[in-house]
């Protein structure tokens, strides 16, 4: 597994490549953003990195299942999934969110305009729906510190307006590995009230042993004009995953056999059991709705509302042994909650001729039931007591746990002169932690054979707040070049789950994590240097302080710590190019640097003592980001035939596993190519595509579970499939 970046010369050149050709060419449309602003503007003249994905990139031509079809070609973002369904896809912007044992941190995710994360920071990208996405945005760096509590960005996906006249689209897709998903989208415009709906259905048998998985998704949006100057807003999303965790691999089960399931090293008897044989899997299910109202006060003054609420439901089967599960204080082998959460929004915006500013409030609230049971049942045997693992047996843990988030933000932009333009924002941020503790014994605790153990009460409560504030300047050279430049502080608190588990292996939360800051400064450049072709480029430092880390990482549990301060440097660049009416060319290439600037002790077994802990090096690298990345893409369209196609190259450089970097994680590159046809017969248009991923084959560690144990022993590596096919049909009918 070596690095391979080589070819990115050869993507560039394809991308830069036709510049004199037709005279013919398509000018590029203006970028229309919000997430920057919160007001529309285009994103040219924003004092920050902001990309937009259109609709026919996330939908045309692929399996509108997983946000990291379409995600990386963004510069400076990664996201990848570990074969499986049981930890959703991870997610990283300039290297924060790395640390995410499953799921998202970092990073603030939102579906029209309500967050897909909840207060803690914590979310998940499965509960966007790809099928019915008009754009997704990204936004990058300190700006982004203004949306609360997180430290990488943020990411809002966008659900299209309903069709002119009713619309109904069945699909069907089948590809290898017993892939298939079969999909309906619907939609119609009546009067003032439009609306588009989306249903599917998902699974596969997997590309590894015992990794089947399924995924029941639906969206839906409906829009009321009320009057002139109001509009009404309702979404609804619904996800039901369920799916088999094969584990990671160690690196000599890789080498061995890449498809195989993964085993547990701490097994009882000292013979390691299969992901199987522990029965390790996940169902998860998230369904939330809201309510935004917009509308228009003033010539000046405008008024968003918005109202949000939702259920998240856990159970995951991990892969422990018997003994560790007996400890008294340990939480068993499988976890589970139940999780309400809601939360509110109130925006004024006020505009003049040179400024824009706008003042809000939001409060966000989760309510957690929490349990811990041991994953097996002991039975009689012929000759012995033994275990079946894979069944939910005594409970080991039992709390409630309240998460609450409440902020206030003044954001404002000012034209100052013809050629500069300046923006700013202030935000205070207050979390609230609470957990009351109901699982309290003293001696003969449920789920464990030591009669005199305790478990004590747990319960506690913790408070976290803080200022963060970003600046920028948009300097117009000429109309078609802008520099700019911006600095801001951001704030990140732990998650529920970072405070789930204690260093000591006692049950109840970690109350010793604090909060990490991060000071960021970016300076870029967006230019044309065509009418067919933008380039942006930008810089960015962070420096960071406290930074949360993984202590430990075994048998499906992490336990987190702060370190010292850390670093974040970089370069990203975009070059996006129409070079000809039929041919475009779109490239993206990442450079990041992230190390620790303080050495601090971490654990590579479980349970630790001080003792046992190691050395993690000033100077080394933060576990799991690449140090650099690189996205092509050159398609071809011919209108008369209704023919589509396109190459596309992603490579990412080499990354560690473990803060120790003693496990290193080779680079690779894999090429696409995808091809379809249209035809319009009456009021049907008919769609029929392939593609095949991974073209040549390659083998590869496609995702990292990182800082999973010793480098031996440790199961560090997802590998990724081979070469894969998938074949996708559709009919939209409009009336």
């Amino acid at each position: 597994m070596t690095t391979v970046l080589r070819h990115t010369p050869i993507a560039l050149a394809l991308a830069l490549m036709g510049q004199a050709a037709l005279a013919d060419q398509p000018i590029l449309a203006p970028t229309v953003v919000i997430t920057g602003t919160r007001v529309e503007q285009n994103s040219f003249d924003l004092p920050m990195a902001i990309d937009s994905i259109d609709a026919a990139t996330i939908q045309e031509q692929r399996a509108t299942v997983n946000l990291s079809e379409v995600i990386n070609r963004v510069p400076g973002v990664a996201s990848a999934g570990k074969e499986n369904y049981t930890q959703e896809q991870s997610l990283t912007i300039r290297g924060f969110g790395a640390r995410s044992a499953f799921g998202v941190r970092g990073v603030k995710l939102f579906a029209d305009g309500i967050p897909a994360s909840t207060p803690d920071g914590q979310g998940g990208t499965g509960l966007f729906d790809l099928a019915s996405a008009s754009r997704i945005e990204v936004l990058r760096g300190p700006f982004s510190s203004l949306y609360g509590n997180h430290s990488g960005g943020v990411v809002q996906v966008f659900t299209e307006d309903g069709p002119e006249n009713f619309t109904i689209t069945p699909s069907y897709q089948f590809g290898s590995y017993g892939t298939a998903r079969t999909g309906l989208k619907f939609g119609d415009t009546v009067g003032n009230f439009n609306y588009t709906g989306s249903v599917s259905h998902f699974r596969t048998d997997g590309y590894r042993a015992y990794s089947e998985s399924d995924k029941d998704q639906a969206n839906f949006k409906a829009k009321w004009q009320l009057g002139d100057r109001s509009t009404l807003t309702v979404v609804g999303n619904y996800m039901h995953q369920q799916g088999q965790d094969p584990l990671g691999l160690t690196f000599a089960q890789l080498n061995a056999d890449r498809r195989q399931q993964g085993t547990s090293n701490r097994n009882l008897a000292g013979n390691p059991g299969t992901a199987s044989f522990y029965g390790t899997r996940r169902t998860l299910e998230n369904t939330q709705g809201g309510a935004v109202f917009e509308t228009q006060l003033t010539e000046r003054d405008s008024l968003r509302a918005m109202f949000y609420l939702g259920n998240r439901n856990n159970e995951q089967y991990l892969a422990l042994n018997a003994g560790t599960q007996d400890n008294v204080t340990a939480s068993g082998g499988v976890s589970a909650f139940d999780r309400d959460y809601w939360g509110t929004n109130l925006r004024w915006t006020r505009k003049y001729e040179k400024v824009t500013f706008s003042l809000g409030a939001e409060y966000e609230r989760a309510d957690e039931h929490r349990r811990g049971y041991r994953n097996g049942e002991t039975k009689s045997g012929a000759q012995a007591l033994s275990t079946v693992f894979g069944f939910r047996g005594d409970l080991k843990r039992d709390e409630n746990n309240v998460a609450e988030q409440s902020g206030a933000f003044f954001q404002g932009e000012w034209a100052a002169t013809d050629t500069v333009l300046l923006s700013g924002g202030l935000r205070y941020t207050k979390l609230d932690f609470k957990s009351r503790d109901h699982f309290v014994c003293n001696g003969g605790c449920s789920g464990t054979t030591n009669v005199a153990g305790v478990n004590p009460d747990d319960s506690g409560s913790v408070s976290y707040s803080d200022w963060t504030s970003a600046v920028g300047a948009v300097w117009k050279v000429t109309q078609t070049t802008n520099l700019y430049a911006n600095a801001g502080r951001s704030f990140e608190a732990p998650t529920l789950i970072e405070l789930a588990y204690r260093p000591d292996g006692g049950s109840g939360l970690n109350f010793d994590l604090k909060p990490s800051t991060s000071n960021q400064y970016e300076v870029g450049v967006k230019t044309f240097l065509t009418d067919t072709t933008r380039l942006d480029a930008a810089a960015f430092y962070i420096d960071s302080s406290d930074e949360i880390v993984i202590r430990n990482n075994e048998n499906g549990r992490a336990v987190y710590q702060n370190a010292g301060d850390t670093s974040r440097r970089g370069i990203e660049v975009a070059l996006d190019s129409r070079l000809t009416r039929d041919v475009g060319a779109y490239a993206s290439l990442t450079f990041i640097k992230a190390e620790f600037d303080d050495a601090f002790r971490t654990c590579l077994t479980s349970p630790c003592t001080l003792g046992q802990a190691v050395t993690v090096n000033d100077g080394n690298r933060i576990a799991g980001i690449a140090n650099k990345s690189f996205y092509g893409e050159v398609t071809y369209k011919h209108d008369p035939w209704g023919f589509k196609s396109a190459l596309e190259y992603r490579a990412s450089g080499r990354m560690f596993g473990d803060d120790t970097n003693e496990v290193r994680v080779g680079g690779y590159g894999v090429a696409a190519i995808r091809a379809g046809f249209t035809q319009k017969v009456k009021g049907w248009t008919l769609n029929e595509f392939a593609r095949i991923d991974n073209l040549f084959d390659k083998d590869y560690v496609g995702s990292v579970y990182i800082n999973a144990g010793n480098a031996l022993t440790g199961r560090y590596y997802a590998p990724a499939a081979e070469r894969t096919w998938l074949i996708g049909l559709s009919a939209s009918y409009s009336m």
